[in-house]
This record gives structure tokens, sequence and C-alpha cells, in this order.
């Protein structure tokens, strides 16, 4: 039986394929090959003619029996049926064409998306709304199946077609108002709650308004972002917050008659709200917002499109300035305040303004002096109080304490950083030489006392004395790598080169390329000689001041290839520009810079791998 079954299946075949070989040969025409494309479907199936007949409206059948691949929620009958009726038509006629068309694209996806590739979220629709030229959105909810929008579940999914998938809906997806992300997405079913807590709020209304004071921009906090409001403002829940506060933090966070996607903002932008207030728009790695009272929250999903607005997801609370609210903070600026043993640094923030840059929510790392480390600094500048202090050079100093970002004392190593000190010869930072070999010292006069103060706004490290604006001479002195340096700079008692590289006027300032430890072995080896002592005086003062150039600071971005340097000594070497920079001098010997811009106010220090030495009389 199955043999001669098998025959007939195949006899049919061959017969069905002679047929149409026979028809194209005697005819001539083209091979007419059946098509099942989306169109198609729609078309054969009863349970779709109201979809089919939207499609034909609106001209959209055309689209999708063409040969491009689409996804299509597809929604049946009595789905059509239920639009109709919720929305006040008594047939598809009486939609208007230009929003039926953007209704039936907000059930289109480009390219074939098969269930099992849908993941809770949001993707972008066909669909364009009233407020932005940009595809709505659809949220796409997989816990339980697949639900769009909260409105409409799949019920028959990856029907395969020439031309894409469809997936069968039970409902009609409308175009989406700003509450339809809301009441849709659970990760904000808290926000939902605070805008429906009250009965005199009219927030869901007025969210879901397609005229003015529509379109609207809403920043909308998450679930964990109330939960730590909460925590925050210590309250049990929502039901402890009064309504009129409630209102006013709800409102904080919608801008009114504006669709502000995330390309549209800019850094330091100002955005004034419905609750009348302002806050601050900050770029970087990631987009923040500073509230009035100084708070930041994150932006962490962006662009959630609907037809009358679009959403920014936040990770926080943001909170208008309110009698009502209070906050407890615990920033740079309030740890000094709260600590007496820094009242003299408080004052001496106050008196420069600083207070509140260390208020602020950018991070820092402050090297905090106490008040017995102001006293010693008075002292030792000649002023009997911070009242005399130049506000300028005040302001310096307090910067040259302090480092952009948190910095604890374990990524502290050996080496030079930069301060947010600027003062002197150049525009840029002021250098910090950090000396990690027993504990944390800074520019070899501040010895960390009490290390990783952790604060909301940074680190604050104690330090056992005022940190001053370095010239020349306090790095030299500070840097171990320069010990045969010093011991050469005060060999006799007739060099002045001390006093002059703490000078800040002419011949300042200077640029000194300053020979390392090693560098003065090797050239007591070269030399032949057994101690720098052996070094004759007048030959070690030229040797010194040739490497000291007066009157420029002249950083590693100011050189130049064969650039001709003139020195103190009167001599001239030359800068070679390469994998290194070197230096060749008068005996046509070469020296490497392996460190460069250590910044002084009175001028700039480079190291080198090898002593320069003039041309001998």
């Amino acid at each position: 039986m199955k043999t001669i079954k098998f025959t007939k299946i195949a006899l049919l075949a061959f017969l069905t394929f002679s047929l149409f070989a026979c028809s194209d040969d005697d005819d001539g025409g083209d091979v007419i090959t059946p098509s099942n494309t989306i169109a198609d479907f729609v078309a054969g199936n009863p349970d779709y003619s109201s979809l089919g007949a939207a499609l034909e409206v609106t001209g959209l059948d055309a689209t999708l029996g063409g040969t491009a691949n689409f996804t299509v929620f597809a929604p049946n009958n009595a789905a059509f049926n239920s639009f109709l009726s919720t929305n006040g038509f008594n047939s598809l006629d009486e939609v208007p064409e230009d929003v039926l068309t953007e209704i039936l694209l907000n059930h289109v996806q480009e390219g074939e998306i098969m269930s099992s590739a849908l993941s809770t979220g949001y993707i972008e629709s066909m669909a364009t709304g009233m407020a932005s030229d940009q595809p709505l959105s659809l949220y796409i909810n997989t816990d339980d199946g697949v639900t769009i929008n909260g409105v409409s579940s799949v019920t028959t999914p990856d029907v395969e077609v020439d031309n894409g998938i469809i997936h069968a809906v039970d409902a009609v997806i409308g175009l989406p108002d700003v509450t339809t992300f809301a009441t849709a997405d659970p990760n904000f079913d808290i926000l939902v709650q605070a805008l429906t807590a009250d009965e005199s709020f009219t927030f869901v209304e007025t969210l879901m308004m397609s005229e003015a004071p529509a379109p609207f921009t809403v920043f909308a906090p998450t679930n964990t972002a109330f939960a730590n409001v909460l925590d925050e403002l210590e309250l049990a829940g929502l039901d402890d917050i009064p309504a009129d506060l409630l209102s006013s933090i709800l409102s904080y966070h919608v801008v009114a008659g504006s669709n502000v996607r995330a390309e549209d903002l800019t850094d330091q932008m100002m955005v004034e709200t419905l609750e009348t207030g302002s806050f601050t728009i900050n770029l970087g790695e990631n987009v923040t917002i500073t509230d009035e009272n100084g708070r930041t929250a994150t932006i962490v999903a962006t662009n959630v499109q609907a037809n009358n607005g679009v959403i920014h997801a936040l990770d926080t609370v943001i909170l208008p300035e309110n009698d009502a609210i209070e906050i407890e903070t615990n920033t740079i600026a309030d740890f000094v305040a709260g600590n007496e043993d820094y009242s003299s640094l408080l004052a001496a923030l106050e008196a420069t303004g600083l207070t509140s840059t260390f208020t602020g929510t950018d991070n820092y790392t402050v090297f905090a002096p106490n008040n017995a480390a102001f006293t010693a600094f008075l002292n030792d500048n000649g002023f009997n109080s911070l009242d005399e202090v130049p506000e300028a050079l005040l302001t310096q100093v307090l910067l040259n304490h302090v480092q952009m970002g948190e910095i604890m004392s374990a990524d502290l190593t050996t080496g030079y950083i930069p301060s947010m000190a600027v003062w002197g010869a150049s525009e840029e930072p002021l250098s910090m030489y950090i000396n990690t070999d027993d504990g944390v010292m800074i520019n070899g006069v501040a010895s960390v006392t009490s290390a990783d103060n952790e604060v909301d706004n940074g680190i604050i490290h104690a330090v056992d004395a005022v940190i001053g604006l370095p010239n020349i001479t306090t790095f030299a002195t500070a840097d171990p790598n320069f010990d045969i340096l010093v011991q050469a700079l005060t060999r006799e008692d007739s060099f002045t080169f001390v006093e002059t590289l703490m000078m800040s006027e002419d011949p300042a300032p200077f640029t000194v390329f300053a020979p390392i430890n090693d560098a003065f072995v090797d050239l007591l080896d070269e030399l032949e000689l057994g101690a720098l002592a052996d070094i004759p005086t007048e030959t070690l003062e030229a040797t010194l001041a040739y490497h000291v150039v007066t009157g420029a600071n002249v950083r590693s971005g100011d050189l130049t290839d064969d650039m001709d340097v003139t020195t103190l000594e009167g001599g001239d070497f030359t800068v070679n520009l390469g994998d290194n920079v070197t230096i060749t001098d008068e005996n046509e010997r070469t020296a490497t810079v392996i460190a460069t811009d250590v910044q002084a106010t009175n001028g700039v220090i480079h190291a080198l791998d090898t002593v320069l030495l003039p041309a001998a009389d």
C-alpha cells in the first residue's frame, strides 16, 4: 500500500510539473508563483477583515504586500470592534485616515522578529505622533507571554509569511500618551501611585492631553528612586508626604510645552519645570540632573516617545527647593563646618567663596589642614590672621589641596599629580609631589594624619600642614630622585642657586632640566671622579647653570625639534624630538628627558637621565 501511494503522489507531482511546463511552452508567459505576503494573509482570513479594510483605506496593503520584511502585531475583528466602540466611532470610515494610518503603523516593526527574540523593554514602532517626528515607542513585557503597552497580548505568535512575521494580538494598540507607558511599565508602579495618591491631583488627566500644555517631557523616577527618597527623607511611605508637597515634587519632574529628547539636551542646560522651579542638566559619561538642593539624579533610560511627549527614566527623585523638605547632607563643606578643628579651613573657604564648590555634587579629594596647620602657615608667611592673606592667593593655596574625583589613599602612588591651583608662571595646574614610602606626604611638607574620610561628594584626607604654593626648590627638595642635585646646588657657600630658584620676579620664570641621582653617579664615572666634592667649584657652578633657562616657562608642549636653548650659564644646547625627547649638549653628549612638566609657581622642571656639560673654556 505504501509503495502504491508513493507512486500515485509522485505521478501526480510529475503531471502537475508537466502541465505547468507545457503551459509555459504553449503560452510563452511567465510562471506565476503563488504568494503569501502579510497583506495576502490578512485578506485571506475572515477574522482579519477589519484589519484588511483598514489597510486598504490607508494604502498600507501595498506596503505589506511588497518584498520588504516586516513584523506585524495583527488585531482581529473583535479587537477592532472594541477599539471603535471605546473611541466613539461607529465604523472605520469615521476614523480620520491620517490617524488610522499611524495606529496601523504602531503595530509594525521593520524586519522579522520572532517572539523568542522579544524581551522586556522598549522598541520603536513605525508610527510617529504629534509631539515628535521620531518613531513612537512600544513597551514589550515578556514576563507572562508577550504584552504590548499593557493593553494588547499576543495570542498566536510567529506566523511566518513570505515577507515577515505576524503575531496575532487581542487588542488594537492605540497611539500611546505619556500615561500609557507609566501604567504599562512596572518600573513606574510607585510613580503611578504617587500621581493618583490624592483625589485633587489632575496629573493623569493632564498627561493624557494632546493640546496645550502638551507636549510634555517627563523625567520619571523608577520604583527604586522612590524607595530611596523615602529613606532619605526618613518617611515610611508615600502617605507620609503631605499632598501639597507631593504635588510640588511630581510637578518638578514635568516640563510642559516641549518634547525634549536626549539629543536635545546640552551641558549646563537650565530646565524650567511645571512646578515653576528649575534644574540643571549635566553631560558626561552619564547624563545627570542637579536639582535645587544640589542633589544629583542619573538618567537611566531615554527617549520613550509617546504621542504627546517623551519620558526619560531617573534613578533618583529630584526635589525642588521647599521649606518642607529637610535633607541631611554630609558634603566636604558640611564635614569641615561640623568639625571644630577645621574652623580655620572653614573661614578660608568662606572668605574665598569655595564653600559652595564643596557643597555641590561634583566629587573632589581634599587634603584638609587643621587649625594648627593654618596657624603655622600664617606665622611662617608673616600674616597675623587669614584676613591679611590676599583673597586670590588664599584661593589658590586652598585649591592646591584639591584633586578632582575621589582618590582613596590606597590609590595614591609616589609621583606627581596636578592640583586644582593655578598661579604664577603658567596657566597649567601646579604639580603636587606625592611620596608614599612612609604613609602619604605631599610636597615634602604635609603628611596625611587621617586618611579616607568618605563624604557625600568626595574624600577627605586630614594633613598636618598647609601645602603652600610650590616654587622650583620645593620639588627639588621633596623628590628624593633629586637628592644629589640638591647637594650640588648647595655645595658651596658662594652658590646662589637656591635663593635664585625661589624667586618669583626677574630672572624668573625658570625652566630647569634637572638631572636625577643616577645621572650624577654616571657623570662621576664618566669623569673618573670619586665624589661630587672632586668636581672643581667653577666647573660645578657652570654645569648647574647650564641646566637652567631663565625668563621662560617652557613646557614639553612648547619644545620643537632642533630647538636651540640658551641657558643661565650662557651656553646653548639642542632639543631633539623623536620617540623620546633628547638634549644634545655642547660636547655632543645626549641626555633623555624622562619626566616632564613638573609645574611650580615660578617655573617648570623636566627630569634628565644624564648631566649636561657645557663646552670647556
